[in-house]
């Protein structure tokens, strides 16, 4: 766990071309108790220190000379692979706000500065971005250990070919249940066409999809990413697609059902153990909403346009916080529109040279497939992840769901 000794001794940088603005804002972090506050008035140094020093919070002011804060943003995602950008933005315009969070940034703080709201955003940023460093930690333990034990399977063979083939009955069983969870016959909804896919990474993976009719005449859709891999995360992802589904079919509200489901979790799995979830739900018309847990971004085709908007929210993980709220958004499909959900094993999809597949490409197949409708786009998905990692093994589950708006 963290504690207050750990956010407090966190490392920041503070990036500011006045410097009027950089001691302003070193003094207030050192009243509040921080102790390893640096600063640079050079925007072209940020990611050359971050890439040394690796820091736990970036307060990055957005209007500099040269090289803004939203170009240093993307030299920033060069270095976390992960996506996670450890960046309070500084700025004084209220339209930059926005554009920052899409750009990846985690939280603003306006100018003039308050001492009080400063404290307030960094010790939340620094809480929540050490939790996440702990969790891949827990997950990088994880995988080496899984590493380990599939390399000793190579090295060190069954001692009979009984427990051989009892382990491989086991995993085979495994693999049926999982299987069961998912729908066995995508549903038909009015005025929709749903196409859906999941591929494991071994007999059993921890992702997976599920569509629900609900009384009011609408239906709730949903992808989750279970944390790890194998029996674990199918174990994991069992209890979570059972707990969903009772909250579904008894009407619960969706920010209530997830509620419901992340103090299950904070109570019953482990602390490297969370979910990242995209839920969302459509009335026939076309109106609805979502919900984003930590789940890379949904995108949304428009027909009318050719556009492709992007779907986020910033809600935590489920499993991590027991405190946390899932608010949710409005959503509307026009007829031809179509939603592309799916995993980050899907742009995480390696080649024989170890590149990956990628937003940009996926991106594209969206924008080029989807005049063509839902099946296509499918089709197109398929091929292209065959062609690309050319049978390469993959690292991860990949599953995806298309919905198009037929009517």
């Amino acid at each position: 766990m963290v504690g207050t000794a750990d956010i407090l001794n966190a490392r920041i940088l503070i990036v500011d071309d006045r410097e009027s603005n950089v001691r302003l804002l070193e003094g207030m972090l050192r009243i509040a108790g921080y102790l390893s506050v640096e600063s640079t008035t050079d925007p072209y140094q940020v990611c050359v220190l971050h890439r040394k020093n690796g820091y736990a919070l970036i307060l990055l002011d957005l209007q500099m000379p040269g090289m803004d804060g939203f170009q240093v943003m993307e030299g920033l995602k060069e270095i976390e692979k992960d996506g996670y950008l450890p960046v309070l933005v500084i700025t004084a315009q209220p339209a930059h706000k926005l554009r920052a969070l899409e750009a990846g940034a985690k939280d603003f703080v306006g100018k003039p500065f308050d001492l009080a709201e400063l404290r307030a955003r960094v010790h939340n940023i620094l809480e929540v971005r050490l939790l996440h460093l702990e969790t891949r930690k827990y997950s990088n333990a994880l995988e080496s250990t899984v590493r380990e034990l599939e390399a000793s399977r190579e090295v060190v063979r069954l001692k009979t070919l009984a427990e051989q083939e009892m382990q491989e009955r086991e995993l085979a069983l495994a693999e049926e249940t999982q299987q069961s969870l998912l729908p066995r016959f995508l549903p038909q909804f009015e005025n929709y066409r749903i196409h859906a896919y999941n591929s494991p990474t071994r007999y059993v993976g921890g992702d997976f999809y599920d569509f629900v009719p609900l009384s009011s005449g609408e239906w709730v859709g949903v992808l989750a990413d279970v944390s790890g891999k194998g029996i674990s995360a199918a174990l994991l992802s069992s209890m979570v697609l059972g707990a969903l589904s009772m909250e579904f079919r008894a009407g619960t509200p969706p920010r209530e059902a997830l509620h419901r489901v992340n103090q299950l979790l904070c109570e019953k799995s482990l602390p490297s153990q969370f979910v990242t979830l995209f839920l969302f739900v459509l009335s026939p018309c076309g109106t609805g909403q979502f919900i984003s847990a930590g789940h890379n971004p949904a995108y949304l085709f428009r027909s009318a346009t050719g556009k492709i908007e992007k779907l986020f929210s910033e809600s935590h993980f489920l499993g991590m916080f027991d405190s946390a709220t899932y608010e949710p958004r409005a959503l509307r499909l026009d007829k031809g529109d179509l939603l592309v959900v799916y995993s980050d094993g899907l742009p995480d999809a390696q080649n024989p040279q170890q590149e990956m597949f990628g937003e940009k490409r996926l991106r594209e197949m969206i924008r080029q497939a989807s005049p063509s409708g839902s099946l296509v786009l499918e089709q197109q998905f398929l091929k292209s992840i065959e062609e690309f990692t050319q049978g390469t093994p993959q690292t991860d589950d990949i599953t995806f769901a298309l919905v198009q708006k037929c009517g």
